[in-house]
């Protein structure tokens, strides 16, 4: 009896095992990948929009290669710097698909609601976002980010209805965290605003205010007032403009964080 449970125990592990497997095959989330597969697919959607991408990167990896070979005229070790060369130009060539990679991510996402996400994951774990912590039917909404240069809470959308969102969240949140400074950005192409590819660079910049305790402290007053927000879910991540006009009317009355 023992034995064969055992052995039902040993068949369902396989299962869930090649089920397990399976889905990581067939996942497209970077987490479920191998580094080499989330290389390949970084390409992949980088080249999408960025079609000088295979001559740099073949550049980037011939070139290190081509002058170190050449250095063998002073130092006669032409395979050993030729090896050498392989390594430094593999690195290069990584070094540009991440640049080139980053960029193409912003040009991907711009204008698109919920697009500040995107600039708001590239700040380190330092920081502490929460997206869409309120918005409008027409989706223009104010996220919020806390590190070490302070509160800081972006918005994105028509200027006109976000100035009225905007100024509201600064209010309330300058009640909740008494003493911090509530900096804002609000993303966009136009004088005044911060173009999305700048935006995370920009909040790096901030004068270091908070300590971790401090972090930690201002966030444990904010959960009072994201615990009165109405529960209503949102959608993770960028929404493209067509999905943005085909929502559901009074789908989105009332819009909180995550």
């Amino acid at each position: 009896m023992a034995k064969a449970i055992d052995k039902d125990a040993k068949a369902a592990a396989r299962s869930a095992k090649r089920a397990e497997k399976a889905r990581k095959k067939a996942s497209t989330d970077p987490a479920d990948m191998g580094r080499f597969k989330q290389i390949a697919r970084a390409y992949q959607l980088t080249h999408e929009h960025d079609k000088p991408l295979p001559y740099l990167l073949l550049v980037a990896f011939l070139l290190p290669i081509v002058a170190l070979w050449a250095f063998h005229y002073v130092w006669d070790h032409p395979i050993y710097l030729t090896l050498l060369g392989i390594m430094v130009g593999i690195l290069a060539a990584m070094m540009v698909l991440v640049r080139r990679a980053k960029k193409a991510t912003f040009k991907r996402y711009a204008g698109q609601a919920g697009s500040a996400e995107v600039a708001l994951g590239m700040l380190g774990k330092r920081w502490i976002s929460t997206p869409v912590i309120a918005a409008t039917r027409q989706m223009d909404a104010v996220h919020r980010t806390v590190g070490p240069g302070g509160l800081v809470l972006i918005g994105e959308g028509d200027p006109g209805r976000l100035k009225p969102l905007l100024a509201g969240e600064v209010k309330k949140h300058e009640r909740v965290a008494y003493g911090v400074t509530v900096t804002t950005f609000v993303v966009g192409d136009k004088p005044g605003q911060v173009p999305l590819s700048k935006l995370a660079e920009q909040i790096k910049k901030l004068p270091k205010t908070l300590q971790p305790h401090q972090i930690t402290d201002v966030r444990q007053r904010l959960r009072a007032l994201d615990a009165v927000r109405p529960q209503i879910p949102v959608p993770k991540g960028p929404m493209p403009a067509s999905a943005r006009q085909a929502k559901p009317k009074g789908s989105r009355q009332a819009m909180r964080g995550r």
